[in-house]
């Protein structure tokens, strides 16, 4: 794909102010929030699961949860993990300037693997990972778990600035994403998905199968 045809399609639906501010906020803490392309995506997702309950892990400053939010059902509630709580105080910030009730936002500090084993089986339509990279294979445990039959995991980075697709990479990090990306497609009870927006966005549903990994009460 040309430059210019991924910037198009990067910038196809436009960021507005709100979304604008919490960018400039994760500009000046050193967060790299999702790009438009990927916001776009996690909205859609969002939109077209009618999402009640969506577990994030990496808050930043709420440039992903805003675009979830708007995807979600007006009575949606998107649980946000971080181990920095000044990074959630600056989402928690521009969720407000989007007009979100505070109750729409759960807000939880701590590392993400000491967090999610405490929230419900089955429960969840969407779980988003945006986290430690070396901790992604933990999280897709977790979110088979955490999602209903149906409900889709989204991982952020999945191309990881282009060292994923190139085998000479061998960082810990691109080799943790790499072998993610293949545990993924090889799975039985997962239908695979890696869109090449941003620096990468796979996605996974998980089957209605009885046969699935993790089965829901």
């Amino acid at each position: 794909m040309k430059p210019s045809s991924w910037s198009y399609a990067e910038e196809f639906v436009a960021e507005d102010a709100v979304l604008a501010a919490a960018r400039s906020r994760a500009e000046e803490v050193g967060v790299v929030a999702i790009g438009s392309g990927g916001g776009a995506a996690l909205r859609f997702l969002a939109s077209t699961l009618d999402a009640r309950a969506v577990v994030e892990i990496g808050t930043g400053t709420g440039v992903s949860g805003l675009w979830l939010l708007r995807g979600m059902r007006s009575d949606g509630v998107l649980t946000t993990v971080d181990i920095e709580t000044e990074h959630q105080r600056l989402a928690r910030q521009s969720f407000s300037e989007a007009g979100f009730a505070t109750q729409r936002a759960r807000t939880i500090s701590g590392a993400a693997l000491d967090v999610l084993p405490r929230l419900t089986d089955g429960h969840y339509d969407l779980v988003f990972c945006d986290g430690d990279k070396r901790e992604y294979s933990a999280y897709l445990a977790e979110a088979l778990r955490l999602l209903r039959p149906g409900g889709v995991v989204a991982f952020d980075n999945a191309l990881w600035h282009d060292r994923v697709a190139d085998p000479a990479q061998r960082d810990e990090e691109t080799v943790a994403i790499r072998d993610l990306g293949r545990e993924v497609a090889e799975h039985d009870g997962l239908v695979p998905l890696l869109l090449p927006v941003g620096d990468g966005l796979l996605l996974a549903k998980k089957e209605w199968s009885p046969d699935a990994e993790v089965s829901t009460p």
